[in-house]
C-alpha cells in the first residue's frame, strides 16, 4: 500500500462526518460529480413512496392542508435558510433555478429605481453559467438597461449611479474558483445597486453568510451539494428589509395575500411568499424535504473544512501519481479562493473522462479540456480521493 493510501486510512478515521456517508445509497464507484447531481439520500425513496401512495394515494386533495403541501415552499426554505447563512422567512422554495435568476434580477432592478431613478445599466459575470447569461440579457431587454459582462475582479471598477443590479456566481462553475461575495456586495451597496447572488456551487459545500453579509437577493439549485434529486427545485432568498418592496416580474395565484380569493386585481402576499408563483411541485419537493434530513446534526463549518481537506489531498495525490506536464490545474491554491471542485485542463479530456467511468471514477468533462470533479463531503472519503487519482495518473498515462 502506497503512502498516500495509508494516509487515507488515517483521515478517513478521523473524520468527523465519515458517519454522515451512512445516510446516502453509495456503491463502490467514487462519485465526485456532485456537484451536478448529487447521491440519493437513503431517507428519500421510503418518503417519496409514502407521498405517492398515502399522501396521494389515500389522502388526495386532503393532503394540501392535512400533509403540509400547501406550506411547503416556506417550511422548505427554512431549511435551507441555516445552510447559506439566513435567518427563517427569507427563503421561498419552488420554481427552477433559472426562473428564480429572472424572478430575482428584474426584481433587483425593480428595487434599485425607487421614485423614478434612472439606473440603467445591469452588471453581469461575464464566465457565468450560460442560463444566467441569457436571463440577464432578456431581464435587461425587459427593463430598459443595458448589459454589461465582466469578470469578477472587474466588478468594483466598473460600478457606478447607472448601476442598477449585479449579477454574480459565488463559485465559478468550470474552475471551481470562489468569488469574494462579503466585499463584492459591499462594493455593490456602496454605489446603491443591488447584489444578486447565484449560489448554485457553493450551497451545501461552504458557508456563505447571506444574513452577515447584507446580500440582498439569491437564488440556487437544491440538487448538487444539498442532493435534493435530479430536477428537485430551486430557492429565491429575498433579504427581510427588502420583502416589502420586492417586485416579483412572476406574479401567481400562489403569492397573492389572497390566493383562493380568486380576485382580478394582484396584491403581493407578505413576506418571502411573494416569491412564489404558481401550484408548487410537490413530488420533487417532498423529495427534497426528506434529503434534506443529511444535514440533521451537521455544521457547514465541519463541511467546509473536509472540503478543503479532500480537495488539498486530492491536488497532492494528482501531483504524486500524474506524470508531469498532463494536466493542469485550474483550481485556486489559496483556501479562500477555492470552492469544493477540482478542474483539471487535460489533452483529450472527453475520451479521459469517459475512461475514468468505465474504471468507476465518475467526474464529468467541460468543453473543451476541462476535467471537472466535485467533491461532496457528506459521502465522500480520502481513499476514494485517492483512488480518483491514482486511476486518473494511470489512465492519462495511456
Amino acid at each position: 500500500m502506497s503512502e498516500l493510501a495509508l494516509r487515507a486510512e488515517k483521515l478517513d478515521a478521523a473524520d468527523e462526518l465519515a458517519a454522515v456517508r451512512e445516510r446516502f445509497v453509495l456503491d463502490e464507484v467514487v462519485y465526485l460529480d456532485g456537484n451536478s447531481l448529487g447521491a440519493l439520500p437513503a431517507a428519500v425513496p421510503g418518503r417519496v413512496d409514502d407521498v405517492v401512495r398515502r399522501q396521494w394515494g389515500s389522502l388526495r386533495i386532503r393532503s394540501w392542508d392535512e400533509s403540509g403541501w400547501w406550506t411547503a415552499p416556506e417550511r422548505i426554505g427554512d431549511r435551507i435558510a441555516p445552510l447559506v447563512g439566513a435567518a427563517a422567512g427569507q427563503i421561498v422554495v419552488g420554481d427552477s433555478t433559472s426562473v428564480n435568476v429572472f424572478k430575482a434580477l428584474v426584481g433587483a432592478v425593480r428595487l434599485a429605481r425607487p421614485a423614478g431613478e434612472s439606473r440603467d445599466e445591469i452588471v453581469v459575470d461575464a464566465t457565468t453559467f450560460p442560463t444566467d447569461g441569457y436571463i440577464a440579457e432578456s431581464a435587461a431587454r425587459l427593463t430598459g438597461c443595458t448589459l454589461r459582462p465582466v469578470t469578477p475582479g472587474q466588478v468594483p471598477g466598473v460600478l457606478s449611479d447607472r448601476t442598477a443590479a449585479v449579477l454574480l456566481n459565488h463559485v465559478d462553475y468550470r474552475t471551481g474558483r470562489l468569488h469574494d461575495l462579503p466585499s463584492l456586495t459591499a462594493a455593490v451597496h456602496a454605489v446603491g445597486a443591488v447584489s444578486v447572488w447565484d449560489l448554485c456551487h457553493s450551497a451545501g459545500a461552504l458557508p456563505v453568510g447571506l444574513d452577515e453579509h447584507g446580500v440582498d437577493l439569491a437564488v440556487g439549485c437544491t440538487y448538487k451539494y444539498l442532493n435534493g434529486g435530479p430536477g428537485s427545485p430551486a430557492y429565491l432568498y429575498v433579504r427581510r428589509d427588502l420583502q416589502d418592496r420586492f417586485d416579483s416580474p412572476l406574479p401567481g395565484w400562489n403569492s397573492h395575500a389572497e390566493p383562493f380569493g380568486m380576485r382580478p386585481d394582484y396584491e403581493p402576499a407578505p413576506g418571502a411568499l411573494r416569491g412564489r408563483v404558481g401550484t408548487p411541485d410537490i413530488l420533487s419537493m417532498l423529495a427534497l424535504e426528506a434529503a434534506l434530513d443529511v444535514w440533521d446534526g451537521v455544521p457547514v463549518e465541519a463541511v467546509r473544512a473536509k472540503s478543503l481537506a479532500l480537495t488539498d489531498f486530492f491536488l497532492e495525490c494528482v501531483e504524486e501519481y500524474v506524470a508531469a506536464g498532463l494536466v493542469e490545474s485550474l483550481t485556486p491554491v489559496a483556501h479562500e479562493e477555492r470552492g469544493s471542485q477540482v478542474a483539471l485542463r487535460c489533452a483529450d479530456a472527453g475520451d479521459v473522462m469517459k475512461r475514468l467511468i468505465e474504471r468507476g471514477v465518475v467526474g464529468d468533462f467541460r468543453h473543451p479540456d476541462v476535467l471537472r470533479f466535485g467533491f461532496t463531503p457528506l459521502y465522500v472519503s480520502f481513499a476514494e480521493v485517492e483512488r480518483a487519482a491514482r486511476v486518473l495518473g494511470e489512465t492519462v498515462a495511456g
